[in-house]
């Protein structure tokens, strides 16, 4: 089912951003701006990748293990097309486990995909005044606050779940079991905790199979999340 078109002409068609892409600008507080979640942001990237080679095809289960269908697939967005490539140069994981491995050379894939299509900009640094680093900054605010509004319309209704399109359900669920507070406070993610169950059935519609894939996601998505926000030990 194709996405309907957001509302803002500042944001290309829905089409063009991934799921993994709409999840990363989700994360960005525009009043600021500045990056939230930033701990375990790499893990809701991975598993945004994760959900929408799922929801195409391109990824299957197999006895809970995430299996490329076609050794040379493509679906022609780097950012997807990547992690492909690593699934299929890696021995057999299960989805869980792909959340987290090597997550962060996805989530630096998706800065690099956002800054070369101008949703951010990169600027060089130098740490402590010697070290080289680049740092992003977010570029098109209006894109991110149109991807948000759009995203608390899909989480408050009135659409029927199963009327939203799939990568819809799919960014609200994982945001949520990301604990984004771009998108919902935790007393809203209380309040709206039936809805949010919902769109996540929503996300694996495609396929019987897929509704358990897209809950392993979500669940090591939970787990990775409050991971990153418990306090160190020592």
């Amino acid at each position: 089912m194709p996405d309907d078109p957001l509302p803002s002409p500042a944001v290309p068609p829905p089409g063009r951003l991934s799921l993994p892409a709409r999840l990363y600008l989700l994360a960005w507080d525009t009043g600021r701006p500045r990056l939230t979640g930033a701990g375990h942001l790499h893990h809701l990237v991975r598993a945004g990748a994760l959900t929408e080679l799922a929801q195409r095809g391109l990824l299957v289960d197999d006895d809970g293990i995430a299996a490329p269908v076609d050794l040379d697939a493509r679906t022609g967005d780097p950012v997807l097309d990547g992690l492909l490539d690593l699934v299929r140069e890696s021995r057999p994981r299960r989805w869980k486990t792909w959340v987290t491995l090597r997550a962060r050379y996805t989530l630096v894939a998706v800065r690099e995909q956002l800054a070369a299509e101008g949703f951010l900009r990169a600027e060089k640094r130098r740490v402590l005044g010697v070290f080289p680093s680049v740092e992003y900054v977010l570029e098109r605010v209006a894109a991110a606050d149109a991807l948000r509004a759009r995203a608390r319309r899909v989480l408050e209704g009135p659409q029927p779940a199963a009327e939203v399109a799939e990568l819809d359900a799919a960014v609200v669920a994982l945001a949520a079991a990301a604990e984004l507070r771009t998108l919902a406070s935790a007393r809203d993610r209380r309040r709206h905790r039936r809805r949010i169950e919902e769109l996540t059935e929503r996300s694996g519609a495609a396929a019987p199979a897929l509704h358990g894939v897209v809950r392993e996601v979500r669940t090591a998505v939970v787990v990775a999340a409050a991971a990153a926000s418990a306090p160190a030990a020592g």
